[in-house]
């Protein structure tokens, strides 16, 4: 048996979907399906039951993928010693510097765990290259957000979060329940400098400008409260570990009631940051969620990216996503 082949087949089982598992390995589904047949030729007996749905492990399926595990997880450990004998053993990693998220630190903790002496280099980057740096060569895998160009990359979505507009607490609008982008139409938004990502620009800028130039979280945060202008920033999510503590409300003389027709209920907060007094957040609705990713270079075949990539699925929780049509192979 080869690695490779292995390999294939571990993704096909941990994806459920041979659709999946050939985007996932970056190639199309007949070679995969035919690399999988030739396998169960070899040890003759079948590994998965087919369906228009997807695949499941036959009782083989499930004694070889425990073992085809195992011996990929030696093959890495082979590959990292020998790399750490020449010195040459070391992971750099991008993190796009807005927030400090729970995941990343369960994260961190697994990967000390699983790799211990591997050399880790973590490269903080600012918000005008969602890529962290992968496309000037400066890092090897980065976790991240979306959206941007993908061209050349391959990601892995981790988790979704919500996403709400950051207002001065004496905006008109800061007592809304929920807000839309048409409701924001004619406002300033702060942006991003020129040359930056355009997805990713008119991602978080409202498609719009107008407002202050900004590279890091904290100028977004200084160019509403100083020049009201608006911006958007994730919310805590369902599967961020976050809490979701009540909006402060700003001062009136009757703090308990709110403008006709809205509310103030409770709302989440932005991901991994406390908002500065005079500020506060309100959902986006009709908005797409952002999408926390680990990225990579296509054809990078690293034993310790491809590990990082899977303790980073795990760490976050990522949930199954919904692959294309194939699933039976």
């Amino acid at each position: 048996m080869e690695l490779r082949t292995l390999r294939y087949f571990v993704t096909v089982a941990e994806e459920a979907h041979f659709g999946r598992a050939a985007a996932r390995l970056h190639m199309s589904q007949p070679p995969l399906s035919r690399a999988i047949k030739k396998l169960e030729a070899g040890v003759g007996a079948p590994l998965l039951l087919r369906s228009p749905a997807g695949v499941s492990l036959t009782p083989a399926g499930s004694v070889l993928l425990e073992e085809a595990r195992g011996l990929l997880d030696h093959a890495d450990r082979v590959r990292e010693r020998v790399a750490a004998a020449t010195g040459a053993a070391r992971l750099d990693v991008g993190i796009l510097g807005d927030s400090a998220d729970p995941g990343a630190s369960r994260l961190a903790e697994a990967f000390r765990a699983r790799h211990p002496g591997i050399g880790l280099r973590v490269r903080d980057t600012d918000l005008t290259d969602p890529t962290c740096g992968l496309r000037a060569g400066r890092v090897d895998v980065a976790l991240t957000r979306g959206p941007f160009d993908e061209t050349g990359l391959s990601v892995r979505e981790l988790r979704r979060d919500p996403v709400g507009v950051v207002l001065r607490a004496d905006d008109p609008l800061a007592d809304a329940a929920s807000l839309t982008r048409a409701d924001l139409a004619e406002r300033p938004w702060f942006r991003f400098p020129p040359g930056t990502d355009p997805l990713w620009q008119d991602y978080w800028s409202g498609g719009t400008g107008g407002g202050p130039v900004v590279r890091v979280v904290r100028e977004c945060l200084h160019a509403v409260l100083w020049s009201g202008t608006v911006g958007l920033m994730p919310l805590a999510g369902e599967h961020s570990g976050e809490s979701t503590p009540r909006r402060s409300a700003p001062d009136r003389s009757d703090p308990g009631q709110s403008a006709p027709g809205r509310s103030a209920p409770r709302v989440r907060r932005p991901f991994g940051h406390d908002l500065p007094p005079g500020l506060t957040v309100v959902p986006l609705t009709g908005m797409p969620p952002s999408r926390v990713l680990v990225a990579w270079n296509e054809g990078n075949t690293d034993p310790l990216v491809r590990s990082f990539v899977a303790l980073a699925a795990a760490a976050y929780r990522a949930p199954a996503l919904t692959g294309p049509p194939g699933g039976a192979g």
